[in-house]
């Protein structure tokens, strides 16, 4: 598990960075970003996907946050502001996914509490 825990610190910086970049109007470096940022977020959710368990849905919601947040930055950075509200996809899925983790959470429990 600390494999995954050191691509989890990896994850943050270069979510930082990118954001950072689309802060900061720095095109090219933003769109570079996106790739190891969104590269680092489905590795963790394969690897935790693979490894069972409800960690996957967590992983999977911050995977569909970048796609989204990657598409809205592109959105401002080339004047296509009429497309970024298709940003509210991927957040909605990623917010559903959020909610099965959490429902998986609470059905596990209820059923270990019950045997």
């Amino acid at each position: 598990m600390s494999k995954i825990r050191h691509y989890e610190n990896l994850h943050i910086p270069l979510w930082l960075l990118k954001d950072t970049c689309w802060m900061m109007h720095w095109k090219v470096l933003g769109i570079i970003m996106i790739f190891p940022t969104l590269f680092v977020a489905i590795y963790l959710a394969v690897k935790t996907w693979r490894q069972g368990g409800d960690e996957f849905w967590v992983n999977l919601a911050i995977c569909l946050w970048i796609v989204a947040n990657s598409f809205w930055m592109c959105c401002e950075f080339f004047n296509h502001e009429e497309l970024k509200n298709y940003a509210g996809i991927p957040f909605i899925l990623g917010m559903l996914s959020v909610i099965v983790f959490y429902l998986l959470r609470y059905l596990n429990k209820r059923k270990r509490d019950f045997l």
